[in-house]
């Protein structure tokens, strides 16, 4: 049998005291975390409410960083329940949870989605760009005449001269966005890999590849527009020669007035996005404080609303809204994590 430290019982004592301490409950589920899963979670949130006849839970929009920050900062009622994140949960963060005594978790993926570029519809380019085209023009430091130099494109001719000769706008997600890191990480460091100058840096010196591949530029071309995704759309709404990016729910629910950028020759779609062929998309999760539940009213019937058929599933209500629904063998196996309170095991990195 495993020790337990009587520092360990301290702490859980202490913890379990404070969340069943009346005068400190909440009455309120209240859920933080990604720009992306937030329309999501706001309307599993007015689900709930309307089939209980409970408060609707808080639903804070803080990025998916902010979130994990907020989540990890302790057990009580003082901190959130849920965080919603638009990639999996770094070991730094995990750690962070443990520093604190958050060390029940229990992780549920909940769909994809695709990250778009998107340009408002009174433009009339047909846009098409290669992720090393999409590297060129937001990266710190590109290749020009074989050395990788700070990048000196202003204009997206200067990229590819059948591309608009019109200045390079891109309004996107700042660093704490977890909708930045897939970006990055799905889009930009493919297109950096596009260019062998760049690639061999990968074995001969991770860091600095690390470092060409993922910084953005900050020279103007590239516009840090926070974690409102709305912004965004707005801005693209009042410029049609300036991009966008985004998660797909977003342009989905705002194919009236915006259009999609192909990446690669492929425009993003349920159909594109579930399959594979849309380069630049990703899981969406949210994540569980398990000491919360049975604690705070109402999480466990908000939870098992959450990973539905009626929400998640084929035709639920979260497709309606932009979901790309997962299969249904991983969606039984979510409504089990739910059930089972499933502890997930710590990130790898």
């Amino acid at each position: 049998m495993k020790a337990i430290s009587f520092a360990s019982v301290a702490a859980t004592a202490a913890t379990v005291a404070l969340l069943a301490s009346p005068a400190s409950a909440r009455d309120q589920i209240r859920v933080v975390g990604s720009s992306t899963v937030f329309p999501y979670s706001q309307a599993v949130a007015e689900q709930y409410a309307n089939a209980t006849g409970a408060k609707a839970p808080v639903v804070e929009s803080t990025g998916t960083g902010g979130g994990m920050k907020i989540f990890c900062g302790g057990v009580g009622p003082d901190h959130p329940d849920v965080t919603g994140a638009s990639r999996a949960m770094k070991k730094s963060e995990w750690e962070l949870c443990e520093s604190n005594g958050v060390v029940d978790i229990t992780e549920l993926q909940i769909g994809f989605d695709g990250l778009s570029i998107a340009v408002s519809r009174n433009n009339t380019f047909d846009w098409d760009l290669t992720e090393a085209e999409i590297f060129a023009a937001l990266a710190a430091e590109v290749v020009v005449d074989g050395e990788i130099k700070p990048n000196p494109y202003k204009k997206w001719s200067q990229i590819n001269p059948n591309l608009p000769d019109i200045d390079i706008v891109v309004f996107g997600p700042p660093p704490t966005s977890g909708t930045r890191d897939a970006f990055v990480e799905l889009a930009m460091h493919d297109g950096c890999n596009a260019y062998p100058e760049i690639k061999a840096l990968k074995d001969s010196n991770k860091d600095r590849w690390n470092e060409v591949c993922s910084r953005m530029r900050q020279d103007g071309p590239f516009v840090e527009a926070g974690e409102n995704d709305n912004l965004i759309v707005q801005r693209l709404n009042a410029d049609p020669n300036v991009l966008g990016i985004f998660g797909f729910s977003f342009l989905y629910e705002n194919q009236d007035t915006l259009k999609d950028v192909k990446v690669d020759g492929v425009d993003p779609s349920f159909e594109t996005i579930a399959d594979g062929s849309y380069d630049i998309a990703r899981p969406l999760f949210i994540y569980v404080k398990n000491a919360h539940r049975g604690v705070i009213p109402g999480l466990e019937e908000f939870l098992a609303e959450y990973v539905s058929d009626a929400a998640i599933g084929k035709g639920g209500y979260l497709a309606e809204r932009g979901l790309t629904v997962m299969p249904d063998d991983q969606i039984k196996e979510m409504q089990e994590r739910v059930r089972q309170s499933i502890k997930m095991s710590a990130p790898a990195s």
